[in-house]
Formats: C-alpha cells, structure tokens, sequence
C-alpha cells in the first residue's frame, strides 16, 4: 500500500541503512517526487548512509540521472562536447591503462550513467538501450588483487574477496560525487551464496549472496579509532596520485581489498598521461557529513600517493607511499570486520543510493563459470556526478 507520503524503514539487523517506500503521487519514479518528501529522501541518504528502494527495474536513465544530479545543486552543467558530461570519473574511465577500463559501457542516450555487469546483452534486452549488443565483464579479484584466490577457492568452495574498497572518485581533477545511485535490473538469485575470505590471518569470513555490493559506514570507522588515532586522522590530508588508476595499474591489491601491496610496481609518474600539478587531489582524511555534522573517516587506500599531517608545533610531516598504505590500513581494517559490513543482496528492480561520501563500498563475487559452468548474467545502470565543491573537513 502506497502511502501520500514518503516512508523510511530501517534495516533490520544491519550496522546501518533504510528502506524507503514512494509515494503513490510519483508513480514509482524518484526523480518525481516533490520539495518536501525530496528532502525527507536526501536526509535519509545522508543519515542512513544507504537507502534500497525496491520495484524500480522500469526507472529510465534519465529519471536516474535527474535524481542523482537533484542531491547536489552544486554539480556543474554537463558541456555537450564532453563524452561523459561530468560522470564521476571522467574520461580516465575508459582509459586503456586504467583498472576501471572493463567496467562497463555508457547508455549513449545520457552518459552520465554507467552499464555495468557481466555477460553479453542483446539490443533492447532490459537495461540495454544502446540498439546493439554490448558485453560486461565483472569486475573480479582474480585480475586486481596480489595473490588471487586458487581456482578451486572459486568454483568449488564458493569464495570470493572484497575487489577494491573505494570512493566513487576520479581522485584526479574532479571533486568526489556527493551520491552514487545503482540499480540492479538483472541480477542472479539472492540465493546463491559465496564466503568472502579476508585472508589477512584473521579467518574473517562472510558469507554474502553472489555479487553483493558491500559497504562500510565511514561515521562508524572514525568512532571506533583511539583517540591517539582519531588525533592523526583528524590533522592528516591525503595526497591522491595523479591519474590514480592507471598509477595503480601494474600493482596488485590486499588480500582485503583496502589497498595496494607495496612492491615499487606503480607507474612512474613520467610514464602517465600528461597531468598538472594544480589538479591533483588532496582531500582530508576525515570529511563533515552536512546533515549529521559527524566525522566520517573517508579514505580511498588504493589510490592514496601520501598522507600529509599538521604537528602539534605547527609543522607537517609526510609519510610517502608505502608508509601512508601502512597507516591507513591499520585504521580501517577494523572498520571491515563482518559485524561492520551491510552486503547487500540485489533483488531484480532495487535501485540503492548511497552516501558516496561517507561510506566505502565494494564489489565481491565471482561470476565466471559460476551458473552450472556458464557464466552468470548481471546488468545494471550506475550513476554518479562530479560535485562542484571538495568534502568539507570535519
């Protein structure tokens, strides 16, 4: 029963996020809904960090976009001539070097939105409005992460790694989006399952349905630190390598997905595309939620160059790469603990918009193989926008 109203339930037995139900009003499309019950569905992604609205397998791109784009009125007009028109990682998207080459196509009709999955869809299939077939590979720990899973890991025990714990950010240029939507129009059963494996020592495991999207609250990451910690992360900024992904792009990731083993294997910053000084991005460790007011501890630790920290006496000290990986593993490591972790489980029609700037998330699953030795299909339509302005210290 469609109330007048905008509802907001909270998840049952989950670290944090909320369900919302539409009013009747806007006929199941979002970006309808009016001043009032918008603000109601803002906070809500703000304060909950991750919303789920059910039923919206119908919801158009554009109706996507618009709604993406509402939460931020500083998001700058999309130029015509861009390919991209401000999608939150730019063009360094589809670079040939960069790690997020294979993720997915652009809906030619409003690039600001993203077809991800796996498996080949035909033109006009659900979710595919391109008028001609388009691949997806999934993105899978086996081709990012240092020392991958073993085959028989995969198929016969079912298990799979977080991929990369990020921030939907290009980390170069372009400031961090304030919100991501992701809407999951094809998707397997929520009943096949796979065991995350931390592989860190810890035999932390998690058992989550085939290609959950995974997230951690930033707000509970700061609050569980020491207070000596909490002192660093509050006087420390990070310095984001230029081009990040491609810098990143020989190396391999943590067992845990947090970020890079150290090995020298980055790309030397003279080997990049041409890049600008001005641009790189320094973002505090620690940014502001507007709506709350509290801290939330929001670090993307694969594509982090430095961490730069105000001493007590007014000076600043800087520890380089491998070091800066050290130090913020060891802050968020705790953060990931399964206790700490929403993994959820798509059904056809979810659209999840979360609080790009205040949780980290992170794909898992394996799809390869994984349907009676086909692969399994998946497609799904994912929206951010560059915001007009950085995060705000806390």
């Amino acid at each position: 029963m469609h109330s007048d109203t905008l509802t907001i339930e909270i998840l049952p037995n989950k670290p944090f996020g909320c369900k919302v139900t539409l009013p009747a009003y806007c006929k199941g499309d979002p970006s309808q809904l009016d001043d009032d019950d918008f603000k109601k569905l803002h906070d809500a992604v703000l304060s909950h960090l991750v919303v789920v609205i059910p039923d919206q397998a119908e919801l158009a791109p554009k109706s996507q976009y618009l709604l993406t784009k509402r939460f931020d009125p500083t998001i700058p007009e999309p130029k015509e001539d861009s390919g991209f028109a401000g999608y939150g990682h730019g063009k360094e998207f589809r670079h040939e070097q960069s790690v997020l080459r294979k993720d997915g196509t652009t809906v030619k009709s409003q690039p600001q939105v993203q077809i991800l999955g796996q498996g080949t869809f035909g033109a006009h299939e659900p979710g595919n409005e391109n008028g001609s077939d388009i691949s997806l590979t999934h993105p899978s720990h086996t081709t990012f992460h240092h020392t991958p899973l073993t085959p028989k890991q995969i198929q016969e025990e079912h298990r799979t790694r977080f991929y990369r714990w990020h921030i939907d950010s290009a980390l170069y240029d372009l400031a961090p989006p304030l919100v991501t939507t992701l809407l999951g129009i094809k998707v397997p059963p929520s009943t096949h399952t796979q065991i995350v494996t931390y592989d860190d020592g810890s035999n932390d495991e998690l058992e989550v349905s085939q290609g959950a999207t995974c997230f951690v609250s930033g707000e509970q990451a700061f609050s569980r630190l020491s207070d000596e910690e909490k002192k660093f992360a509050l006087a420390s900024s990070v310095e984001y390598a230029p081009h990040p992904y491609i810098f990143i792009s020989p190396a391999g990731a943590t067992s845990d997905g947090l970020t890079m083993v150290s090995e020298g294997k980055e790309m030397a910053l003279d080997k990049l595309p041409p890049w600008e000084k001005e641009k790189i991005k320094t973002l505090p460790m620690v940014w502001k939620n507007p709506v709350t007011g509290k801290p939330h501890l929001q670090v993307h630790g694969c594509c982090l160059y430095k961490v730069h920290t105000k001493q007590d006496d007014g000076s600043t000290k800087t520890l380089e790469l491998k070091e800066a990986r050290e130090a913020v593993h060891k802050l968020m490591r705790p953060a990931i603990a399964p206790s700490r972790v929403l993994a959820h489980a798509w059904s056809q029609g979810d659209l999840v918009i979360f609080f790009n700037r205040g949780v980290l998330h992170s794909v898992t699953g394996e799809f390869k193989g994984m349907n009676n030795g086909k692969d399994e299909r998946r497609l799904m339509h994912q929206c951010n926008i560059a915001s007009g302005k950085d995060p705000v210290a806390a």
